[in-house]
C-alpha cells in the first residue's frame, strides 16, 4: 500500500493504551469529560432478534461498529476514497462533526467523540465541562487543526488514560499493535445516517432516514452495519468477529 493511502498512524506519534470494548468503560470516559449520565453505552447482543432489540434503550444516538480491519474492509475503504476529496469542513454550520485519527491506538476515543459531539447526543454536553469546550474549541477548526487539538488536549489523555486502565482484561501497552477499528454512525440534525471513521478521508453520507427513525432503526441498520457485514460475508473467508455498542438513555 502506498504510505499516501496508508490512514495508519506513524509508529513515531502518540499513542494511548487502547480503550477495552466494554459500555461501562466507554461510559465512564465520556461522563467524566461532561456527558449528562442521562445518557450510557450499551451492548447490543443482535440486530436480528427483536426480543434481544427490545432490552436496548431507546432512542439510539450513536452506533459504534468494532471489527477487525480486513483486507476486504481495507480493499472497499480505497476503491471508495480513491474519487473522494479530502474534506475540508469546518464551521457552525458543519453537519457533523469530523475528527481525523493522528494518535495511535485512539480509534475507540475517536468513536467515542464522533457520538457525543454530533446529533441529538450533543445536546447532553455539560455547559461547562471539558467536552463542551472541547467541541466548541473544534468547531472552527480545519480537520488538520482539529486533528491537532485532540492531539494535545491533556484533558483527554488524563481521561482517556484513567478510563484504559480499568475494565475486565489487561490494558495491552500503548505501543502493542491491535487489530481492532472503531466506526461510529451518528444521525445528523437533517436527518442523515453518517459513518464517522478517522481512518477515512472524512465522514461519509449513508443516505436519509425519517425524522423518527434512530441509528438502530432497520433502515439505518441497512445503509450502516448491514452493508458493512454483507460485503464481509460475500468476500468468504471474511472475519465476522464484530460487536456493536450504543449510545442511548442511560439505564439508571
Amino acid at each position: 500500500m502506498a504510505e499516501s493511502e496508508n490512514p495508519d498512524v506513524p509508529q513515531n506519534r502518540k499513542r494511548f493504551v487502547p480503550l477495552e470494548n466494554n459500555p461501562e468503560v466507554m461510559s465512564a470516559l465520556v461522563h467524566k469529560l461532561g456527558l449528562s449520565e442521562k445518557l450510557a453505552f450499551h451492548d447490543v447482543f443482535s440486530i436480528d432478534d427483536p426480543d434481544l432489540l427490545a432490552f436496548v434503550p431507546r432512542p439510539a444516538y450513536a452506533l459504534l461498529l468494532i471489527f477487525p480491519v480486513s483486507d476486504t474492509y481495507e480493499n472497499f475503504r480505497l476503491q471508495e476514497d480513491k474519487e473522494k476529496a479530502v474534506y475540508d469542513g469546518s464551521g457552525p454550520d458543519e453537519e457533523v462533526i469530523w475528527y481525523k485519527q493522528t494518535i495511535g491506538n485512539a480509534c475507540g476515543l475517536i468513536g467515542l467523540l464522533h457520538g457525543v459531539s454530533n446529533g441529538e447526543a450533543r445536546t447532553h454536553v455539560g455547559p461547562d465541562s471539558s467536552l463542551e469546550k472541547l467541541i466548541q474549541d473544534a468547531i472552527p477548526l480545519k480537520p488538520a487543526e482539529r486533528a491537532d487539538l485532540l492531539y494535545e488536549s491533556q484533558t483527554l489523555e488524563s481521561a482517556h488514560q484513567s478510563a484504559a486502565a480499568t475494565g475486565d482484561t489487561a490494558a495491552p501497552d500503548a505501543d502493542e499493535k491491535v487489530d481492532l477499528h472503531y466506526v461510529c454512525f451518528v444521525k445528523s440534525k437533517t436527518n442523515h445516517l453518517w459513518e464517522m471513521d478517522g481512518r477515512r478521508k472524512g465522514p461519509l453520507d449513508r443516505g436519509e432516514l425519517d425524522a423518527d427513525q434512530d441509528v438502530l432503526s432497520e433502515k439505518a441498520l441497512d445503509l450502516g452495519v448491514r452493508s458493512f457485514l454483507k460485503r464481509e460475508s460475500e468476500a468468504g473467508g471474511g472475519d465476522l468477529r464484530f460487536s456493536l455498542i450504543v449510545l442511548s438513555p442511560s439505564l439508571e
